[in-house]
């Protein structure tokens, strides 16, 4: 999974091109998206698009905020129709993806749904709460699949004028981003990078996206369709790359006993090894 859209919760038309595109995954989104007046509508939307022809693509739901007073009722709306994950706004950390988890396992018995069927993606900076809650994710919750770090939410929680410093983000969200970073490695969670808001600038939304990859983010949210290809190109592994993680693998499962070897004149021992399996595993082999 590289590119993550959003997608209004209470727009079908929207929803009816994003699953024909090229994201690999949507988020159907009850939270920001929709105003105030419409969210007790957009829950059936929502239903109506999760009983749809997914087009092979993972189908996430942003429900609202636990502080909001709606958490269940969205949830008890939309798990029927089998969403694929929860995505939960404003976590707080451990603590919440618990009680989001039992939410969910009492809904998955209500239903019929399989046990533990339905995961969890927690947005974990929209807060300065949030920022200090990243530790609470370890060990992981077993429906835990990724830590989305949100840096938008995060102005008004500061109290910061802007999050940006020229081209890249300013201290204090610089630290976020690379907190939830680590927080979501010592977990053993997929680590998402944030959304790119220059909506028009394709080579910033390409920047973006090869520096999370460099850095070891494994997923992108995106909030414009025209933004998914260039995240898709940036997690792509290159040929060179998979070639090399091909001779590493190769290299290890005939010689299961090797430490440190040379390949291509490198050192090269078992973190590498696993960093080559992770290139592998996101090329689909």
């Amino acid at each position: 999974m590289r590119s993550i859209l959003f997608v209004p919760g209470d727009s079908l038309r929207k929803f009816a091109k994003a699953v024909t595109g090229t994201a690999d995954a949507l988020v159907l989104d009850l939270e920001d998206s929709v105003a105030l007046p419409g969210k007790v509508a957009a829950r059936d939307t929502v239903c109506e698009m999760l009983a749809s022809d997914r087009q092979g693509k993972r189908l996430f739901v942003r429900v609202n905020a636990l502080d909001t007073g709606m958490t269940l009722a969205d949830l008890a709306a939309v798990i029927p129709a089998r969403p694929d994950a929860i995505l939960l706004p404003k976590c707080r950390g451990g603590q919440d993806v618990v009680l989001l988890g039992n939410y969910l396992s009492a809904l998955e018995a209500a239903f019929g749904l399989a046990e533990g069927s339905v995961g969890i993606i927690a947005i974990a900076t929209e807060t300065a709460e949030s920022v200090l809650g990243l530790p609470s994710y370890t060990p992981a919750h077993p429906r835990l699949a990724g830590l989305l770090w949100g840096a938008e939410d995060l102005i008004a929680s500061l109290g910061a004028t802007g999050n940006r410093d020229g081209a890249g983000y300013s201290a204090p969200f610089l630290m976020a981003r690379n907190y939830c970073l680590m927080a979501a490695a010592s977990a053993g969670v997929l680590a998402i990078d944030t959304v790119c808001t220059a909506i028009g600038d394709l080579d910033a939304v390409a920047a973006e996206s090869r520096a999370a990859r460099r850095d070891g983010f494994g997923a992108k949210a995106v909030i414009h369709p025209s933004h998914v290809d260039p995240v898709n190109a940036a997690f792509t592994p290159t040929a060179d790359e998979i070639a090399w993680a091909r001779r590493v693998v190769d290299y290890f499962d005939a010689n299961p006993g090797s430490g440190v070897v040379t390949i291509d004149g490198k050192m090269i021992d078992k973190p590498h090894e696993r960093a080559a399996r992770k290139i592998l595993a996101a090329a689909g082999g």
